[in-house]
């Protein structure tokens, strides 16, 4: 009995001692790695989808090599690993980093570009399929807008970077998806006869996106606002820019001032 006792306890250590062997070898092993050769392995990382994995070796590079290319090309890379692992935080707090760091780095344009999608908190994808997964009208505004400011700074700052044509197009479903909610605030407003705040969400639609196909409905909901809140003078100014934009609008042919149609949503 004793001895299986003593031969349990002697394999365990052999195979303890073999295990801290194998580790010895392995740190052995990055001991001797050179900047590309950390770089090369969170890159293989990165290109799996491994993100966090990647994320800790780009540290290591970052930590033993803090200078030259492959320490900046580190900071941008964990940023997309950060990213793409869904982590906008840690994603934003590293392209700070960077453009603190390099403030006339060549790919600060990606930087800003990249800040932009971290920002709005998702993965959009392609512009042709990557926005049918969720009305961007129902989040949270803040975020659309603030993603939005930042892809106007690449555009105003970068005019001919590579992400000019996805970034206006990403700001014009940005406009688009803040109309909307705009748009949502001002119905709901006056469903419950709110009518000085829905004319005032409605006017926000009709000055801030002029270009919008809502400000057709916000300008009636201001006309039927300032109708309701016995204010002609300011009625009659919004039906007449009604009428200028949409001739053909029922409010404008019936040559009503005021309507139930807020009514039936």
């Amino acid at each position: 009995m004793k001895r299986s006792v003593t031969a349990v306890i002697l394999l365990a250590l052999a195979l303890a001692l073999g295990g801290c062997g194998w580790l010895d070898r392995k740190l052995d092993e990055k001991r001797d790695w050179q900047v590309e050769d950390y770089y090369r392995a969170a890159k293989a990382e990165l290109d799996s989808g491994s993100w966090l994995a990647a994320v800790k070796l780009y540290g290591e590079l970052e930590s033993r090599f803090p200078f030259g290319r492959y320490a900046q090309q580190a900071q941008l890379d964990t940023a997309y690993a950060y990213y793409k692992e869904g982590d906008s935080a840690q994603a934003i707090a590293a392209l700070d980093r960077f453009a603190k760091s390099y403030p006339n780095h060549q790919n600060l344009d990606y930087a800003l570009y990249l800040k932009a999608l971290a920002n709005f908190k998702e993965d959009l994808g392609p512009i042709a399929s990557g926005l049918g997964r969720q009305d961007l009208a129902d989040r949270d505004p803040k975020a659309a807008r603030e993603s939005f400011e930042m892809f106007k700074e690449l555009v105003n700052r970068y005019p001919d970077s590579r992400y000019v044509d996805d970034s206006l197009a990403r700001m014009d479903l940005l406009v688009d998806a803040l109309a909307r909610h705009q748009l949502h605030v001002a119905r709901y407003y006056l469903k419950r006869r709110a009518w000085l705040s829905a004319a005032n969400r409605a006017q926000d639609i009709v000055v801030r996106f002029p270009t919008s196909p809502l400000r057709r409905e916000a300008l009636e909901i201001m006309i039927e606002s300032y109708d309701r809140m016995e204010l002609p003078e300011l009625r009659d100014d919004a039906k007449r820019v009604l009428a200028k934009n949409y001739p053909a609008a029922p409010m404008v042919q019936e040559g009503r001032n005021t309507t139930s149609w807020w009514k039936f949503w």
